[in-house]
């Protein structure tokens, strides 16, 4: 009694049905790892644009001249787009002369919160 029992002799001597499952299941894998290592990749690229900006930050950059880079770029991080969306409303209550410290950071800090929120629901 010989028998092979190698993987490739299994899958040709299979019936078609279970050939058929079997590639479908292949398929399904492939298109998986293809999802997981595009989410990497793209994880990466996030991570690596927010570093980039939060350099940027820490090193003492005028604020005006930070919200004036995040405004230009259309793609830029997240924590660039959390940032300007902030600022943004800081400058608006601004204009509007509200003269509270207090209202005005927290009007400020509200916009960011909500900007935080749609980042992590995409």
């Amino acid at each position: 009694m010989n028998q092979n029992l190698s993987i490739i002799s299994l899958v040709v001597h299979a019936s078609l049905i279970v050939q058929l499952v079997m590639a479908g299941l292949v398929l399904a894998s492939l298109a998986s790892w293809t999802v997981i290592f595009g989410k990497l990749f793209g994880l990466r690229k996030v991570r690596a644009a927010n570093e980039e900006f939060e350099r940027e930050f820490w090193a003492g950059k005028n604020l005006n001249d930070l919200f004036n880079d995040a405004t230009k770029r259309v793609n830029g991080a997240p924590m660039e787009r959390i940032f300007a969306t902030g600022m943004r409303e800081f400058l608006k209550l601004r204009e509007r002369r509200v003269g509270d410290v207090g209202a005005l950071l927290d009007g400020a800090r509200r916009a960011m919160r909500a900007s935080f929120q749609r980042e992590m629901d995409t």
